[in-house]
């Protein structure tokens, strides 16, 4: 089939103001649900009270209710007696009725009571109502409550509730029929394993829970097959459903077995086939028999970028809601941001506090890459009239976090390794400092440092002359910083090959061997220093690897290459190794550490840090990883 071309590509700005001119009309209907189910709901009408709040006139303490002209003239120096027994007083509690005859209430704690408690001495009056709660005070009958469209909350039941509210019209809530396409889409909940060629089917998941946190009621169909007839009768079906949305997911991009805009276009009408951001470029917007229709991209992070920008804020309209606007923050960049002009970039970064600023680092890009979502804490967009943001300039975020949350982010960027995601664990059991690491090799942390741009890097950088590690890179580019350098662990790298070694690969001299594909890492990681120094000591070429220019930036991303059969072997950890049960051929064992500005040593975060490396209980879950050793863990080397 031929390859189709976008039609009608629009900018964000322009693609959001026709759909939402196209679908202004759009509301959801009135329904009537009793006041106690209402939180999360949307008030149709205004809502007036019923009843007053209090109905009666109700003490505000504990205490002894009184007529305050009697208690006039009270003082230390001439208290006034009050008889209980005739009813002069009379004991009261919080929230009961006050006696008709009496107009305000004395705390209990100002009053001396007799042995008996048939009198009371005072040493101060009250006025007229005094700790009294009238009638009305709260809540007058007839008043509004709360006007239309109003976003009821928890408090707010309370209040219908006490205003003698028992049930309230509320709009109904948006229907939107989701359906997940792709013959090469499984169901995880339908399959013990994941045949090759197959993908997990998680978009429809995720675009449901979105579609919920907005209000809405979720439909779901089964995963249906990318072609043309079956798309369409499913569509048809799902149009002339109670659905008020209908959510297409993949075949929206201009590949050639995608027909979602040609399907859409031939019963409906397409206004927009294309937007100018990315992720999310491929997004349909289309209208069949009066309701939105929307294309969503098959990417996973285009999908929810998507979904954000177009059906969100469609599903609150429908309910007479606004759209939330995200809280904001200015931050320095952390490095450069290289961006295609001409498209709305959405950048996952992570961010965190470093002295009296917020610094920002760019997580990978990737339409397909959710943990980036996961595991970010901000968003940067950057906009289509720019190419990119430089390093060190203030950028604007959008927080994905509470603003707390990310300035107690601990920054850790250098070289990977799995223990990290433990110390990170550890410390969200015990403290409220996530640990955010980004993996851009030894050296690239040691920089990071140098410019003030993370709190912590990992590092394990060998020098070939002395064989020691570390120490001679922060001489070099560290010379006018005062840091520490802290042992994490010492631990066993080496060449990861597929189980059962079928190439029978033995050695560093079976890389240059014309049936073997390797993959690197990083230039700058201490990985990448290992596999020079092991190559010039066996006096090997590396122009003589197929794949030595070919890197990865973790151990993790060594490991699936080497399992999924892209290429035969990479050099890494035991630990990768034996999480993908992979074959393992050892190299070496090296010292991986971190380096602390000194300056950062005594923050409650890094506290709390020390304190867990230096735990039995880290060490003890770090040697049952496999491949490490924690004999010198929390050993302060500088």
């Amino acid at each position: 089939m031929k390859r189709k071309i976008y039609l009608n590509m629009r900018s964000l700005p322009e693609a959001r103001i026709i759909f939402s001119e196209k679908f202004s009309h759009l509301k959801t209907g009135v329904e009537t649900i009793a006041s106690h189910d209402s939180a999360g709901r949307v008030s149709a009408n205004p809502v007036t009270a019923q009843l007053s709040s209090p109905s009666f006139h109700a003490s505000a303490m504990d205490g002894l209710a009184v007529r305050a002209a009697q208690t006039y003239g009270a003082s230390d120096d001439s208290p006034i007696t009050l008889n209980i027994a005739n009813k002069q007083a009379a004991f009261i509690n919080t929230g009961h009725p006050l006696p008709d005859q009496y107009d305000a209430v004395i705390m209990i704690e100002h009053v001396l009571l007799s042995d008996d408690n048939t009198t009371g001495i005072i040493r101060a009056p009250v006025y007229p109502w005094q700790n009294v709660r009238k009638v009305g005070e709260d809540i007058v009958a007839t008043e509004l409550l709360f006007p239309s469209n109003h976003h009821l909350t928890p408090p707010d039941v309370a209040a219908l509730l006490t205003a003698g509210c028992l049930e309230i019209e509320v709009r109904k809530k948006p229907r939107i029929t989701i359906i997940p396409t792709g013959t090469e889409l499984v169901d995880l909940r339908e399959t013990d394993s994941i045949p090759p060629g197959k993908t997990i089917e998680s978009n429809s998941a995720v675009l449901a829970a979105l579609a919920r946190e907005a209000g809405a009621e979720v439909t779901v169909t089964p995963i249906i097959a990318d072609d043309y007839t079956t798309i369409k009768k499913h569509l048809e079906q799902s149009v002339q459903s109670q659905a008020d949305v209908v959510v297409i997911n993949a075949g929206s991009s201009a590949g050639s077995a995608d027909y979602t805009a040609e399907i859409i276009s031939e019963l409906g009408e397409v206004m927009v086939h294309g937007v100018t951001i990315m992720p999310g470029k491929p997004t349909i917007l289309g209208e069949i028999a009066g309701k939105p229709v929307i294309g969503s991209p098959g990417y996973p992070v285009s999908a929810i970028i998507s979904f954000e920008q177009f059906v969100v804020p469609l599903l609150r309209h429908m309910q007479g809601l606004e759209v939330e606007t995200p809280d904001t923050a200015t931050a320095l960049l952390a490095r450069d941001l290289p961006s295609k002009g001409g498209i709305e970039e959405f950048r996952r970064m992570i961010t965190g506090k470093i002295g009296k600023h917020l610094v920002t680092v760019p997580l990978k890009k990737g339409a397909g890459a959710i943990t980036t979502l996961t595991r970010a804490n901000s968003i940067l967009r950057i906009p289509a009239a720019s190419e990119g943001e430089t390093r060190r300039s203030s950028v604007n975020l959008e927080l994905l976090r509470p603003r707390k949350q990310i300035e107690n982010t601990i920054l850790c960027t250098g070289s990977h390794d799995l223990c990290l995601d433990i110390i990170h664990d550890f410390l969200k059991q015990s403290s409220p400092f996530p640990l955010a690491s980004t993996h851009v090799g030894s050296l690239g942390g040691i920089l990071a440092i140098r410019d003030n741009m993370t709190h912590i890097a990992g590092s394990h950088l060998l020098d070939p002359d002395t064989g020691e590690y570390n120490l001679s890179y922060i001489n070099r580019y560290l010379q006018d910083k005062d840091v520490a350098l802290i042992t994490l662990v010492h631990r066993q790298q080496g060449f990861m090959v597929q189980a059962d070694n079928p190439k029978n690969i033995h050695s560093i001299q079976d890389l240059i061997r014309d049936d073997i594909r390797f993959i690197n890492r990083q230039a700058g990681s201490g990985t990448r220093v290992l596999l020079d120094h092991e190559l010039t000591t066996s006096g090997l070429d590396p122009d003589e690897i197929c794949g030595y220019d070919t890197d990865e930036y973790t151990h993790m991303a060594v490991a699936v290459s080497v399992l999924s059969g892209k290429v035969d072997a990479g050099l890494g950890i035991l630990a990768a190794a034996q999480a993908l049960q992979l074959d393992f051929i050892p190299v070496t064992e090296e010292r991986y550490d971190l380096i602390i500005p000194t300056e950062f040593l005594e923050l409650p975060s890094i506290q709390q840090l020390l304190a867990i490396i230096n735990s039995d209980a880290f060490k003890q879950t770090v040697e049952n990883k496999g491949g490490y050793s924690t004999r010198e863990t929390g050993h302060r080397v500088l």
